[in-house]
């Protein structure tokens, strides 16, 4: 591979398809709801009650999100009251990884990046 060879495999199509997908993945919800699913299937108000801060409106489009790009499942039960489950399916736990590498980075670099604000902030 060239020294600039990979730039080319993400930028390939002008970048669309990889700022359509982390624009799903990265948005302020998404890994949060996925992350609490890899726990298994969830309920929506269980799912609710673990994700600090989620109104009931952004819960319900992040789901919808999800569901429409392949990476959540919905199980709706024919029972009074209805019943409906969440679950990841494997393109979803296919996330899972790359999603811990990425926070573990952030663990990890955080407190250069606050330094790094703090004096650019100041300075």
């Amino acid at each position: 591979m060239t020294q600039y060879e990979h730039t080319c495999m993400i930028r390939g199509d002008g970048g669309s398809t990889v700022r359509a997908v982390l624009d799903r993945i990265c948005d302020k919800w998404t890994l949060l709801v996925v992350a609490t699913l890899d726990e298994g299937r969830l309920r929506f108000g269980d799912l609710h009650r673990h994700i600090p801060g989620i109104s009931q409106r952004m819960l319900t489009l992040t789901l919808r999100n999800l569901q429409r790009d392949g990476l959540v499942s919905r199980t709706a039960y024919a029972e009074v009251p209805p019943r409906v489950e969440y679950a990841l399916t494997d393109l979803g736990r296919s996330l899972i990884p790359p999603a811990l590498a990425l926070a573990g980075w952030a663990v990890e670099h955080n407190a250069r990046i606050q330094a790094s604000r703090a004096a650019y902030d100041g300075g």
